[in-house]
């Protein structure tokens, strides 16, 4: 028997469409019901690897750990990432099908909506309930025709949606009602009832509010959801949550200098490590200027390698992190990061924008030539220490050179990454490094500092049993599920 499956869309973007998402998906699984999470089109660059060498976005892996469930790349057909001036890489099915600028893009949509469809019926044959994720806002009528992301995808799939509006920006009732204002009426029959979250405060105040949406738009109230504070422990979907702002930990011995680049990609990398209450971790942007008491420069991954390193080195902060290696500080590259540490990258193919090569910062004795298929694979091995590592690689690109010879990592008796002769620079495509509990632990002892026993794995789960009991608290469940067809 299909799965029933229901819709979630927003008034806007991160009004926390996949955080309730993600939420329902562990209260409905703690009920008994197998679950399976759905996005037809996602735009992020922060992505996760499929068991079957494929990539989908962070926030459905997300939503498949709190389903309880293997990533699939069916739970996200689409994937745009945004890259450089040439537009966004487009992922179908988890596998590189072309980059598109967004006229193309707009184009090619018509063709894809099959394979969205291919995708959601193959999720709807293995489980008894599909929850899926709209894109962006579903007011954005300028962008109806051809649409597969909201109201195209839910009027092809014939799926019931639930409006979500986010009260914590202001003007909630507005947003909601003026989505029904501006929709087709077809669209808007789709429609079938509306959440507001993030509410601070006492719920009775806004009773008479949630009464007057009801009115305004005809939709079934499910909930008025209190802002969760421990969303922030989770990993983001994408960069928005870059600009959150983060208490600086008084008393922490350990410094991490993070640049944030415009390109910024697979960032959760730094989560598990803010998660540590002995790490100070310090986001700097391009003006800005580098810490000169950090003890490790992270150099995280790019989406536009060479346009992140032009810019690193165009705001100054590619002196800040010489002058750091010089006074003996710690240096890491992760994918991207390691790439720009390098003496030269070169484009051959124009894979980033126009062919062509530039000066890396130096840091370690290798080059890379971003050349040949996309590596997409969950990985184990050790470190340079001996200690185990588990990861995934996720890049475009070989990295060759003389400090190669002192490998990062030994994975399936091959080495990978750099480390440069001083011993304090290294290089790796390994992301999820820090998210495994022995690595982050080795990596606070070598920097000075001490782990808290961390387990990141478990923390993630418990906040999502956290959510899930939010949920079951503030939500109708049980509307939800009479709902869903």
């Amino acid at each position: 028997m299909a799965a029933r499956a229901l819709m979630f869309q927003g008034t806007g973007s991160d009004v926390g469409k996949s955080l309730v998402v993600a939420a329902l998906a562990r209260a409905f699984t703690l009920r008994g019901l197998s679950v399976l999470p759905f996005k037809p089109q996602n735009m992020s660059n922060n992505a996760a690897v499929t068991a079957d060498g494929g990539e989908i976005g962070r926030a459905q892996a997300l939503q498949a750990r709190a389903a309880k469930v293997a990533l699939s790349v069916h739970m996200n057909p689409v994937l745009l990432k945004p890259q450089s001036d040439i537009g966004a890489q487009v992922v179908v099915q988890g596998r590189v099908l072309c980059t598109a600028k967004a006229a193309d893009y707009q184009d090619l949509k018509p063709t894809l909506m099959p394979r969205v469809l291919e995708s959601f019926l193959h999720l709807k044959s293995k489980a008894e309930l599909v929850l899926i994720e709209g894109a962006g806002s579903a007011s954005e009528i300028n962008l109806r025709q051809h649409d597969i992301a909201n109201m195209g995808f839910a009027r092809a799939a014939d799926v019931p949606v639930v409006m979500i509006g986010d009260i914590d920006r202001g003007g909630v009732i507005a947003s909601l009602a003026g989505t029904k204002l501006v929709l087709d009426p077809a669209d808007s029959a789709m429609i079938r009832g509306f959440i507001v979250n993030r509410f601070r405060g006492d719920p009775l105040l806004f009773s008479e509010g949630m009464r007057q949406v009801a009115a305004f738009t005809g939709w079934q109230a499910i909930g008025l959801l209190p802002f969760f504070k421990d969303a922030a422990r989770l990993p983001a979907e994408d960069a928005l949550g870059l600009g959150q702002p983060r208490e600086r930990k008084i008393g922490a011995k350990v410094r991490i200098a993070v640049p944030v680049m415009p390109h910024i990609s697979n960032f959760d990398d730094l989560d598990p490590l803010e998660a540590e209450p002995d790490v100070d971790m310090i986001r700097v942007r391009p003006g800005e200027v580098l810490p000169a008491d950090c003890d490790l420069v992270l150099l995280v991954g790019s989406k536009a390698t060479m346009a992140d390193l032009r810019i690193l080195r165009e705001s100054g902060l590619a002196v800040d992190i010489l002058a750091h290696a010089r006074r003996g500080g710690h240096v890491l590259g992760l994918c991207g990061g390691y790439q720009m540490l390098g003496r030269r990258i070169s484009d051959p193919n124009g894979l980033e924008g126009e062919p062509g090569s530039m000066d890396g910062l130096g840091l370690l004795e290798v080059q890379t030539e971003l050349e040949g298929k996309k590596r997409l694979q969950v990985v184990e091995g050790r470190s340079f220490d001996g200690e185990l590592l588990r990861g995934y690689e996720m890049h475009v690109g070989r990295t060759n050179g003389p400090d190669c010879s002192r490998p990062f990592a030994s994975i399936s008796g091959k080495h990978e990454g750099a480390v440069s002769m001083s011993g304090r620079v290294m290089g790796t495509y390994v992301h999820g490094l820090f998210s495994d509990d022995r690595q982050r632990t080795a990596w606070l002892g070598r920097l000075g500092g001490t782990t808290s026993g961390l387990n990141y794995d478990a923390e993630i789960d418990a906040v999502l049993d956290r959510l899930a009991g939010h949920v079951e608290q503030h939500l109708d469940l049980d509307a939800l599920l009479k709902l869903a067809r």
